[in-house]
């Protein structure tokens, strides 16, 4: 159902083209995103912090488990453009992965992040959800890149995954922001527990999870 006062304005020239491809049932989708909110290696009550970890964990499993999926991304009008728009708590953007659904011989995204939401919703509802004031800009990009750039954000200049932000997300699952003075901190007396995440996430991966109509076992990692 169209929203009645979008808050959140579609930004298509930053967005990847997306083909035509593998797409998942509504009732996947319901699944994953259950089995990622139950999912012990995700803190997700922590909404603050560590969303481009998040987003490229979940994204780095489902392409293991040959899921299709991308990222959905939303900035504050005034982060992205200077004018007006902002988003809840103050953030400058969120990200969040997603996944493409077919219901009904149409394709629609739905966002994979328990962070801000208890249940599934569309690219459309979860950049609503997160506006505080119109407008914000969403847009969808592959899961493989990790963030925008420090420089002016332009659809094809975007930092891909890679083994350093790779290491970054598993300290970020672990709590810690590496990048940070604290986080650095953090590092020197925490290195057993990222390497407890880091063992804990390639068993996660070597899985192999479906969400079919198989019913799976949700595993508590």
């Amino acid at each position: 159902m169209p929203l009645s006062q979008p808050k959140s304005v579609f930004h298509g020239s930053l967005s990847d083209d997306l083909p035509p491809g593998k797409t998942i049932t509504r009732i996947e989708a319901e699944r994953m995103f259950d089995f990622f909110k139950k999912c012990k290696l995700f803190r997700w009550a922590d909404a603050n912090n560590d969303c481009e970890d998040r987003a490229n964990a979940v994204c780095i499993l489902l392409d293991a488990w040959n899921i299709p999926n991308y990222k959905a991304w939303v900035f504050s009008g005034y982060f992205l453009k200077k004018e007006n728009g902002s988003l809840t708590n103050g953030w400058n953007y969120h990200v969040a992965a997603l996944v493409p659904v077919e219901e009904i011989s149409e394709i629609k995204y739905y966002i994979i992040d328990p962070a801000t939401s208890v249940t599934m919703l569309t690219i459309e509802e979860w950049a609503n959800n997160v506006t505080d004031s119109p407008f914000s800009y969403h847009l969808i990009k592959s899961g493989t890149y990790y963030i925008f750039p420090s420089r002016k954000i332009k659809k094809d200049n975007w930092h891909k995954r890679d083994k350093r932000n790779g290491r970054w997300t598993m300290q970020g699952l672990s709590g810690i922001n590496g990048l940070s003075s604290k986080g650095k901190a953090q590092l020197c007396f925490n290195k057993r527990k990222v390497k407890g995440t880091e063992e804990r996430f390639r068993k996660l991966k070597e899985e192999k999870l479906y969400f079919n109509d198989t019913a799976i076992q949700v595993i508590q990692t």
